[in-house]
């Protein structure tokens, strides 16, 4: 039989998390009684005035402009410059249908080799094997919070031969659920050898305990900020996600604008009205209760879990406890 699949799709498997709330949904119809560890969806609801706006825009049917609405990309650039004292313009977002396709296209598009974290959320290699990106890992541990080191970043980089690197950082952090703590020292290095720096930042309105510092903020023209509304907002289904990409990198952005057109073409019409609302809106008190659940929670468990035998690290952000095999 003739093999149609390129080699390194042919390889592929669904992604794990998608995989486990599939057979978790389909156990659930059968009337078995599950209790779901193995996919990032928020329990907490849409805020009304935001589902509101979807309803007042459900008649939108134009085809946006493919980088995105620019009153939401007006939004998202105010949003984050007050958030991590960054200096974005409406002209370095990108929206997309979820974070997770621009990461797709942007390893399509980067032509160098992908540094990773391990662990790290379960897609970040799958896509660099689409895109044919070889994959270097840096083993983390509980000493370091689960976050690679300067001087382990340093020494990988030094047994590298391409020019062009990309790490990918994720804070707060899936699966380990804690937060990088030496993002200046991770920033120098990446100045030094001019690292590309995706900074995976879907988590940052869940840190728990102090306001969030994006590593955008020390290294601003290397970084690229990944977030959207499917965790802190309770919209993963609505699929909104953006890229804030800074002018330094603007040949990367450049194409990464025209895998979108050629891919998606605009993301929904309603659904990034709608999301203007998200950015522009104060939702510090939803915010605030959402997070308490979520720090509650977590801590029982940790409480509950950590002993001589378990070893766990406590969680400082998002949905995730990890345990220290």
């Amino acid at each position: 039989m003739s093999k149609f699949t390129k080699d390194q799709i042919s390889l592929l498997k669904p992604s794990a998390t998608l995989a486990i709330n599939e057979e978790s949904n389909r156990l659930e119809k059968k009337g078995k009684k599950i209790y779901k560890f193995g996919f990032g969806q928020s329990p907490f609801p849409i805020p009304e005035k935001i589902v509101l706006e979807l309803k007042k825009n459900a008649d939108k049917n134009k085809y946006l402009p493919m980088q995105g609405l620019e009153e939401l990309r007006i939004a998202i650039a105010t949003n984050l410059n007050k958030s991590n004292n960054n200096n974005f313009k409406s002209d370095n977002i990108v929206i997309g249908p979820g974070s997770k396709e621009l990461m797709l296209l942007t390893h399509i598009a980067f032509d160098g080799d992908i540094l990773l974290p391990a662990p790290s959320w379960v897609s970040y290699h799958p896509q660099a094997s689409i895109a044919k990106n070889k994959v270097h890992w840096i083993q983390t541990s509980s000493d370091s919070n689960w976050f690679p080191t300067a001087k382990q970043i340093e020494k990988k980089l030094k047994s590298i031969k391409k020019k062009n690197i990309l790490l990918i950082l994720n804070s707060p952090n899936n699966p380990s659920g804690t937060v990088c703590n030496n993002l200046e020292e991770i920033a120098e290095v990446a100045k030094k050898y001019k690292l590309i720096i995706i900074s995976d930042e879907i988590y940052s309105n869940l840190t728990f305990e102090k306001k969030y510092q994006s590593i955008s903020s020390f290294y601003p023209e290397g970084t690229i900020v990944s977030t959207g509304l499917s965790k802190w907002c309770g919209a993963g289904g609505w699929r909104l996600g953006f890229f804030a990409i800074p002018k330094e990198l603007s040949e990367l952005r450049n194409s990464l604008k025209i895998l979108c057109s050629e891919s998606f073409t605009s993301v929904s019409a309603p659904i990034q009205y709608a999301a203007v609302e998200a950015y522009k809106g104060d939702y510090s008190i939803y915010l605030e209760k959402v997070k308490k659940i979520l720090f509650n929670v977590g801590t029982h468990v940790y409480e509950n879990l950590k002993s001589n035998a378990v070893k766990i690290s406590k969680p400082e952000g998002g949905f995730y406890l990890f345990q220290n095999l």
